[in-house]
């Protein structure tokens, strides 16, 4: 059997990245804006430290179980979905194995080859894994890009901890000066995780950072109305 060499030149793609990183951006972007808008709308209806502090300590632990259940529930919908796919396509290739070999031929055919090239490659498709080979082109899956229910949730819920901690930490500093430094360690912590999310995912990081800042100053500067007003009234 012919061993074909390796290739010297490997490209680096991000987009495998894309399940968990997803996951943390979203974790560590709610964990930091929810926090921060919850101490600020409490400390806004007058509230000393203590009551910050614990109120961002409830916030952050229940945040973070919220997001690992959502974060898996979601996932693990599209991992059935995933699985009944493949179940469905099993099935399929036991019951009609020469129909799937046509159809992985006019895929590979629709892609551009010719109709006998297309039919050569499908038969050598289905000289190996069969079901592997149908997954990826007539299903769209890809083994770095499946559903992975834990580690969305562990990520999720990890991220938005550590988001988390930072307004919290700021609840720490004295009367006056409480306020600002909860919205500037918010914003600095915004603009570094569009940054990052940025650079791993390999997008633009000025606009993602500029982004991520502007949707938490609105929701800061939201919550804290809604704190004073609710503060006022009662």
């Amino acid at each position: 059997m012919r061993v074909l060499p390796r290739p010297r030149h490997v490209e680096r793609h991000r987009s495998g990245r894309t399940g968990w990183l997803r996951a943390a951006v979203l974790g560590a972007n709610d964990g930091i804006v929810s926090i921060a808008g919850l101490v600020l709308g409490v400390a806004a209806a007058g509230a000393g430290r203590s009551d910050l502090l614990l109120a961002g300590v409830a916030g952050a632990v229940a945040g973070a179980l919220s997001m690992a259940a959502g974060e898996y529930v979601s996932v693990s919908s599209q991992a059935d979905a995933e699985a009944a796919d493949l179940e469905l396509e099993r099935r399929e290739l036991e019951r009609n194995p020469d129909g799937e070999l046509d159809e992985l031929a006019a895929i590979h055919a629709a892609r551009g080859l010719s109709p006998d090239l297309a039919r050569r490659v499908a038969e050598e498709l289905s000289r190996g894994d069969r079901l592997a080979a149908h997954a990826r082109d007539e299903l769209g899956f890809d083994e770095g890009h499946r559903a992975r229910p834990w580690q969305a949730a562990w990520a999720s819920a990890a991220a938005f901890s550590a988001g988390a901690a930072l307004p919290v930490l700021a609840t720490l500093a004295p009367d006056g000066a409480r306020r600002p430094l909860i919205v500037g360690v918010t914003v600095v912590a915004l603009a570094l995780l569009g940054t990052v999310g940025a650079m791993l995912g390999g997008a633009p990081a000025r606009r993602a950072a500029l982004r991520v800042v502007a949707w938490g100053v609105a929701a800061m500067a939201l919550t804290s109305a809604v704190g004073a007003a609710v503060g006022a009234a009662v």
